[in-house]
Order: C-alpha cells, then sequence, then structure tokens
C-alpha cells in the first residue's frame, strides 16, 4: 500500500462517533467478520443444585461474557461460521488491533521527529502493510490463545454451538453439523455485544464497503501515508464535548486529513478499474459531487447481536428504536432468571472495560459473594485519533445542562507538551478543561485531555472522580515534572474571565 490509496469518511448523526470511512479493503477484509460466544458458568447457588445443568449460562464470549464465565467453572458455545478468536470486538477486531495501528502511525510522526533529534534518517521513508498486518494479527493470536488457555485452567469447555433461548432457564445449542442440545440454568446472562451496521438506504453500501470506527481509522491511515478523506453529515464524535471534538478534528485537518462537513454519501459504484466511486450531496448548497476511492469503510454505528437469540417469544423488553435490551441497575431484565450486560444493554456505555467490570460484578451477585452494583456514571474512555484526547465526566454541553451556566466554572489552558519543542511541532490543538460546579470546593464533574498518551494521563485522575474530587482537590496536587500530566493540576484560568490560556514557562 502507498500514498496512491484513497480513503474517505462519512459522517452519520445517530450515534457519538458516527462516520464512513473509505480505505484499502483487501488489506482489511480480515478484521471485518462478526462473531459472539456463549457460556455456561457453574457457580453453587442455593437451591438449584440438580434441578438445573448449570447454575448460570452465560451467552457472549467477548471480553464481558468472558470475564463473567471465568467466575467459575463453565461450558464455552461458540457461534457456527466465525473466523474470530476467543474474545469478541475489542480482542480480534476493535481496541486491540485499532491501537496497534495506531501506535504504528505515532512511530511515523516520530521518524519525522527523531531528525530534529540528532537521528540521521532518510529523507523518504514507506510504510509497509503487510508487516504491520502480520504482526497485529500474530498479537491478536496470541491473546486469543490465552483465552483458550485460561479457560482450561479454570475447566471451562469450549462448544462451537450456536445459542438461543428456549424459555427463561434453557438454551438450545446448534452445532456446525445441526446437531440440537438443549441445556437448562437456574439463571442465563446474556453478553452477545453488537456488530457494525451498514446502511440500507445507500446503493453498493453493502457490497463495496466493510466497517470500522471513523475518525481513528483515518487517523492511522494518514499517518501511514494514505490519502483520507472524513465525510461527515452533521457532528463529529457526538455525545463528546464539541470544542474537544473540534480540536481533534482540526489538528487532523492540519496534518492532511480532508473533511467533507455537512454532506451525505447517495451511492458506491464500482468502476471498470476496479475503484469506488463514491457520489454524495453537500446538504448546504445541495450540489452533487463525485469522486474515487480503493475502498470504503462505514462507520455509522453498532446494532445490538439480539435478533436471533428468541427474546420476542420470551417477552423480554426491547428498546424499539435501538433493539437494546431494557435492564436494571443489577442487569436484570423484564424476564426473572434472564440478565444481560454490556453493549446490549440499553443507555450502558460501548467500552470493554465497562462490560469486564459489570460481567465480574453482576457473577458475583448471582453467586451470593456481593451485593455491589456497577457503577456506570464517570467511566473515562480514550479516542485514538492522532491526537488523543480523553474525557472523564460530564462535556461542557452537559454540565450546563445540568446545573446551568451560572453553576459551572471552566478552567482551561493551552499546553505544549516538551516533546513537541526540539521537534517544532505544532501544538495549537493541545487542550485541558476543568469542568467544575460554582461555588465551594468546586467539585470536578468532568474533566478532558488533547495531546499525547491521552489515556495515560486521564487514568489517575479517573480515579479521583470515584472519590468526589474538587478544584481545590486538584490545584493543591503536586505535579510530575517534565510532564504533560502536570499541566492538569495547574490549571487556574476560568473561561469566564476571557484572559489567555496558553501555558508559558514551568510555573
Amino acid at each position: 500500500m502507498g500514498s496512491s490509496f484513497h480513503t474517505a469518511i462519512f459522517c452519520d448523526k445517530s450515534s457519538k462517533i458516527t462516520f464512513r470511512l473509505l480505505f484499502a479493503q483487501t488489506e482489511i477484509h480480515t478484521y471485518s467478520v462478526f462473531l459472539f460466544y456463549g457460556s455456561m458458568t457453574r457457580i453453587p447457588l442455593a437451591g438449584s443444585q440438580g434441578k438445573y445443568d448449570y447454575d448460570l449460562l452465560v451467552i457472549g464470549g467477548g471480553s464481558g461474557g468472558l470475564a463473567c464465565s471465568k467466575e467459575g467453572e463453565c461450558i464455552v458455545l461458540c457461534v457456527t461460521g466465525t473466523k474470530w478468536g476467543l474474545g469478541g470486538t475489542c480482542v480480534n477486531v476493535g481496541c486491540i488491533p485499532k491501537k496497534l495501528m495506531h501506535q504504528a502511525a505515532l512511530l511515523g510522526t516520530a521518524v519525522k521527529d527523531a531528525k530534529k533529534y540528532g537521528w540521521q534518517i532518510p529523507d523518504t521513508i514507506s510504510h509497509d502493510w503487510p508487516t504491520m498486518a502480520e504482526a497485529v494479527q500474530n498479537h491478536v493470536k496470541s491473546l486469543n490463545w490465552g483465552h483458550r488457555v485460561q479457560l482450561q485452567d479454570k475447566k471451562v469447555k469450549y462448544m462451537n454451538l450456536k445459542g438461543s433461548l428456549v424459555d427463561e432457564h434453557t438454551v438450545r445449542g446448534l452445532s456446525k453439523a445441526g446437531k440440537e442440545t438443549v441445556l437448562t440454568a437456574k439463571n442465563i446472562v446474556i453478553a452477545t455485544g453488537g456488530r457494525p451496521k451498514y446502511p440500507t438506504n445507500i446503493p453498493g453500501a453493502a457490497e463495496h464497503g466493510i466497517t470500522n470506527v471513523a475518525l481513528e481509522c483515518a487517523g492511522f491511515l494518514k499517518g501511514i501515508g494514505l490519502d483520507t478523506t472524513v465525510m461527515v453529515r452533521s457532528i463529529a464524535l457526538r455525545g463528546f464535548d464539541q470544542q474537544m471534538a473540534s480540536l481533534v478534528t482540526d489538528y487532523m485537518e492540519a496534518h492532511g486529513t480532508r473533511f467533507a462537513w455537512k454532506s451525505v454519501p447517495n451511492r458506491v459504484d464500482k468502476l471498470s478499474s476496479g475503484a469506488l466511486q463514491v457520489t454524495w450531496t453537500d446538504t448546504q448548497t445541495g450540489s452533487e459531487h463525485k469522486d474515487t476511492f480503493d475502498s470504503v469503510l462505514w462507520a455509522v454505528g453498532r446494532a445490538p447481536e439480539t435478533k436471533a437469540l428468541g427474546l420476542d417469544k420470551l417477552g423480554v423488553q426491547l428498546n424499539k428504536e435501538t433493539g437494546k435490551i431494557v435492564v436494571g441497575p443489577d442487569e436484570s431484565t423484564s424476564v426473572p432468571n434472564i440478565y444481560a450486560f454490556g453493549d446490549i444493554g440499553e443507555g450502558r456505555p460501548e467500552l470493554t472495560p465497562t462490560a469486564i467490570k459489570a460481567g465480574k460484578l453482576l457473577a458475583h451477585r448471582l453467586a451470593g459473594q456481593s451485593t455491589e452494583l456497577m457503577n456506570y456514571d464517570n467511566v473515562p474512555t480514550t479516542v485514538f485519533t492522532p491526537l488523543e484526547y480523553s474525557c472523564v465526566g460530564l462535556s461542557e454541553e452537559e454540565a450546563e445542562k445540568r446545573h446551568g451556566k451560572d453553576g459551572i466554572e471552566i478552567y482551561h489552558a493551552f499546553y505544549k507538551p516538551l516533546e513537541f519543542t526540539v521537534a517544532e511541532r505544532d501544538a495549537s490543538q493541545c487542550y485541558i478543561k476543568v469542568v467544575c460546579e460554582q461555588g465551594g470546593n468546586g467539585k470536578i464533574l468532568g474533566l478532558h485531555f488533547t495531546g499525547p498518551n491521552a489515556g495515560e494521563v486521564a487514568q489517575g485522575f479517573a480515579m479521583g472522580f470515584q472519590c468526589g474530587a474538587t478544584y481545590s482537590h486538584l490545584i493543591q496536587t503536586v505535579g510530575i515534572h517534565p510532564t504533560c500530566a502536570e499541566e492538569v493540576v495547574k490549571v487556574h484560568i476560568t473561561k469566564r474571565s476571557g484572559l489567555d490560556a496558553t501555558v508559558t514557562g514551568c510555573s
């Protein structure tokens, strides 16, 4: 692959990160297969011995399902026809390969910076996709194998069966050969996750496109030398703080990613040359445009993997708009003895760590070992774009909505990472925002950070949210020098003051 490949992304306003991306399909297609697993977990529950085959049956072998299953002796069912290994979306086609490819792009930038630090680097460097792809896939396979070993160590039996619910205590499993197995359990947990959606109203979308997360993919594809276009219907990073989202896209535009704002795709046609012609409309002017690309990636959100489970026959309540399962604080559904968590739970963050934590807590509660519920408030997250963005808590917009404009105080700062100075890199989008309650000690409602290693910076501050951190706590904290994270504990200029928030010097 080289710079002659062209990529493009379109945005839909229906979800937080809702874009459509065009890029080299032949190199990525091995990551586009969906699967889910099921597992039956033996946890001692009072009064269930002998009446059912298992005490707890978990359908779903992604991060959440595995976390729940590993809390006891289990049997794991796998959907037929899958090409994935254990671990679900995150391990096989999500967080792990995405972060590794993001790292590949960052290394390219680091090599260019190295000249300023005295390294003798050729004027022209290139990236070899097959080498990276093989390395990433090898690591993913090692994680798949690691899960298999863990299941074996915990006496978990692995079965390749497609599961569906018969009633609140029974699951029917079907093998590839068509053999049926019926299993019963005191409680059933659904953790099947979701799968990417294709836009059904656009001709050629399914035939010529693949799916993934837009801005992050666009970022690393551009970073390894591919021409990339992001086509956005409304706004970028819906659900995130919009000032921070603008900084992310401004940085990407400044570093060569093309954005076509307020545009919607109409169709995708494959030309005789093999290239893909995309036709789209500018919604502001009404004008129609065409361009050719090598591959198409749609990132218009994800759909819960619930249709084949037979939930309607059991009366499990779903959100009619999203298709997700309506759940209570304890992950219970509308049907006794059936629970659901992770991406398929209505209103739940679609994040791997929350599914893992929720799965473990649910297993412990069902075993009578704990009464602790999952706390879904203030869950931190990171967008691994070229300029990383991490946040925890409320956006400025949400804080203002809940507390009123006069009920919040925004502390902020523009800073320059030390690593950027010698390399003479532009840092105009490196920014910190701390959203606090007005008055008192200033309880921190939200923290937002763009810059290098954003996830590493935000993780520690996320713990502070669990402890009720205030602005007073923040400014009493001594920073570690010289780091980007220390700039967070030094923020002192408020937005309402109108003063220049640019950090100068070390003080």
